[in-house]
């Protein structure tokens, strides 16, 4: 399937810096479909110049006051930026809860800032799927630079990495857990660590910690992850911050990582969409037909147990499928 008329429309003003079409094809894409496979398919040739930054961490840690930040000084250097604000999802509406303009409102008129809130919908880690397309489209779109700032989940944030060149790990002095999420998993992803809110009491005690789990950690081909400290509503430590993010992007691009990192990204995404696209076959195919609705009624009541159920639909719908 192809793009109709007006979106194809769309995608070449896209091209040529229209905010608005490319508004209208991140819409277009947040819907799914076969549209969207079509968006992706006609951008593709365009993409690759753009550079993600990804910043996580536990709620509350400051991460929109840092992409704010680090926003400012990309356009003081002139660079064009894209911001990706992954939001929690509207129970009842299905939207973002935050809007962009509570994000980042001194950017909000800036013609060489685009900014999108997407609702997370509920999706394992805190991205959803389009974000990674998303990023692609603000790359196609020309912005040299794209932020993904995710909802904060803790330890589910690890699919940050989906998307992210550099992935900022921001905590704070008071979160008390801080060490244990870095335990569970999220330090493992982390290529710059911050600890903001750097005025509070216990700060150099957490980035201490932190610089010492670094050490002991398993470094990345040669890279150990820096350990900063910034006080975002104020700027501090941001100019040193971005210094970080450069020092790592120029490593990341002498050792070949960043070309490997992204063919690796690629095919977890086309995994990840085929599984997806699978579900979702699964379950429409469920509702369809009523010898498995009754297996899974039999489920329900318990009557049978769930790994019994679930053997004999696979049975049913992948005749043919290998064991194992």
């Amino acid at each position: 399937m192809s793009l109709n008329e007006a979106q194809s429309q769309d995608v070449s003003r896209m091209l040529e810096g229209d905010q608005r079409a490319l508004s209208r094809l991140l819409t277009l894409l947040e819907r799914g479909g076969a549209d969207a496979t079509a968006l992706m398919r006609a951008v593709h040739g365009h993409t690759g110049r753009a550079y993600c930054i990804g910043v996580t961490g536990p709620p509350g840690a400051g991460k929109s006051t840092i992409v704010d930040g680090l926003t400012a000084l990309w356009r003081a250097d002139g660079l064009s930026v894209g911001i990706l604000a992954v939001d929690p999802s509207s129970p009842f509406s299905g939207g973002a809860l935050l809007g962009d303009r509570l994000r980042m409102q001194r950017h909000y008129l800036d013609s060489g800032v685009f900014i999108r809130s997407m609702a997370s919908h509920g999706e394992s880690g805190g991205l959803p799927l389009a974000v990674r397309g998303a990023a692609r489209l603000l790359d196609t779109a020309g912005k040299a630079m794209v932020a993904v700032e995710t909802v904060g989940v803790g330890q589910a944030e690890l699919r940050v990495m989906g998307v992210a060149d550099t992935v900022v790990v921001t905590l704070t002095p008071e979160a008390g857990d801080a060490i244990q999420t870095l335990k569970a998993g999220l330090s493992e992803i982390a290529d710059i660590l911050v600890v903001n809110k750097a005025d509070r009491e216990g700060a150099s005690r957490l980035a201490e910690a932190l610089a010492a789990s670094a050490q002991m950690g398993a470094s990345r081909e040669g890279w150990t992850p820096p350990v900063l400290t910034t006080q975002a509503h104020t700027g501090a430590g941001l100019p040193e911050l971005l210094q970080a993010i450069e020092r790592h992007r120029r490593w990341m691009e002498s050792t070949s990582l960043l070309a490997r990192r992204r063919a690796a990204r690629r095919r977890e995404e086309a995994v990840e969409l085929v599984e997806r696209a699978v579900s979702q076959r699964i379950r429409t195919h469920i509702q369809s037909n009523a010898a498995l609705r009754d297996s899974l009624a039999a489920a329900e009541r318990g009557e049978r147990d769930p790994y019994s159920c679930a053997e004999e639909l696979l049975a049913r719908l992948l005749p043919d499928w290998p064991e194992g």
